[in-house]
């Protein structure tokens, strides 16, 4: 072999170990790896169209069946499916390089809270509905954590790594802890292509991590066929044995509505403005429209507002986790009492939340001590430090 030839293989070698190098170990913020999906023609890997995805197909079967994690009317053929199931949460983020975020209009419950700094992140709980894409998917944080495993048993978990570091922060320990690792925790480390996928072309010129999606039935169908969850476990025992459903009424149009026409706060004061909120009331419909950094919050999928009927404001202790984290990991102390405001039909009804342990039902009671209601639908819990102020 000659040197020019020799020289030649040199680089090609070189030039293909560096490209899978970078598809290996781009890094994500939370610590860990990411999996090596690399550029690819979606429509063609996930035999899905890679433009607005919209399955919100019109049933006009009459709407029975309630929803047991919202109280959301659908039809029996919706409960046929979802009675196959168990709920389904999803790390999805809200760097502002991840936005439009695909799927959030499909969830039945959403919670937001801090990540770190100032940056809030999404768990969605899906159940009841289907969402064909959702995303960008991100890691775990342990707060989010100790509220899934308030929906059942062995709820299933989809994010992309977690925070790691050793200490009160570590919620990839607490999931080996919680004995879901390779179980119901649907770590994308673990779970292989179609089941997670890189879209670079769905939100174009945006950073690697801002890229992995997946979809509620891909998830759900690996969960079935892998790891033997389905409605039941592999035992043969319910998801719901041990679960608590919220107390739910009608939207009924002859219910009395109020005035307040707009919800605003922030989740870290005087920082951060991409990440203040606005909710604002439509009273024809019933129903709160989100706002996410001052502009209209859309969900790609339908290219329409993200929707609610219930907004939750939870306030709750922060604190830094002082683990030596240089992203600086955050705590909540969402066990125990704290205070609310819960807003639907235009009013505000001023509350308090309790949370027995990380399994029990967080529930929320009004100034006489009787549980509220939530009027059947979305539900959204935005959980704000104590002591930040919320306007309406």
């Amino acid at each position: 072999m000659n040197k020019k030839v020799a020289f030649f293989l040199l680089v090609i070698v070189f030039l293909v170990s560096t490209y899978f190098s970078y598809s290996f170990f781009s890094p994500e913020n939370s610590g860990g790896l990411l999996s090596p999906l690399g550029r690819s023609d979606l429509s063609t890997k996930t035999g899905t169209n890679n433009n607005h995805i919209n399955n919100n197909t019109e049933d006009t079967a009459p709407k029975t069946e309630t929803c047991p994690l919202n109280g959301a009317k659908f039809s029996k053929a919706q409960r046929e499916k979802w009675e196959k199931r168990r709920p389904l949460g999803v790390m999805i983020e809200n760097h502002t390089d991840a936005r439009p975020q695909s799927g959030l209009s499909r969830a039945d419950v959403v919670y937001e809270a801090v990540a770190e700094g100032g940056i809030t992140r999404f768990l969605a709980i899906f159940y009841c509905q289907d969402a064909p894409y959702i995303g960008p998917v991100r890691s775990a944080r342990i707060y989010f954590i100790k509220l899934l495993q308030e929906y059942g048993d062995y709820p299933l978990y989809a994010h992309v790594g977690g925070a790691n570091t050793p200490g009160p922060a570590d919620a990839l320990g607490e999931i080996r802890e919680l004995g879901w690792a390779n179980y119901n925790d649907l770590n994308q480390f673990s779970v292989p292509f179609p089941y997670f996928w890189r879209d670079y072309e769905r939100l174009p010129n945006r950073a690697t991590e801002h890229t992995v999606y997946s979809s509620t039935s891909k998830l759900w169908q690996y969960a079935a066929e892998k790891r033997e969850l389905t409605n039941k476990d592999e035992d043969g025992n319910s998801w719901d044995r041990n679960f608590t459903q919220w107390v739910f009424i009608d939207d009924d149009s002859k219910n009395p509505k109020g005035e307040i026409k707009k919800i605003s706060f922030g989740f870290w004061e005087n920082f951060a403005s991409d990440y203040k909120v606005d909710w604002v009331y439509d009273k024809q419909n019933n129903q709160y429209q989100r706002f996410n950094g001052g502009k209209v919050h859309l969900d790609k999928n339908t290219n329409k507002p993200i929707t609610a009927k219930n907004v939750v404001i939870l306030f709750a202790n922060e604190s830094q986790a002082n683990d030596g984290y240089e992203g600086g990991h955050i705590l909540y102390r969402l066990i125990g009492r704290g205070e609310a405001l819960i807003f639907q039909n235009g009013n505000v009804i001023k509350s308090s939340w309790k949370k027995q342990d990380e399994e029990s039902r967080m529930s929320f009671f009004n100034a006489d001590g009787k549980e509220i209601s939530f009027i059947g639908g979305p539900i959204w819990i935005e959980i704000l430090p104590v002591g930040n102020e919320v306007s309406y």
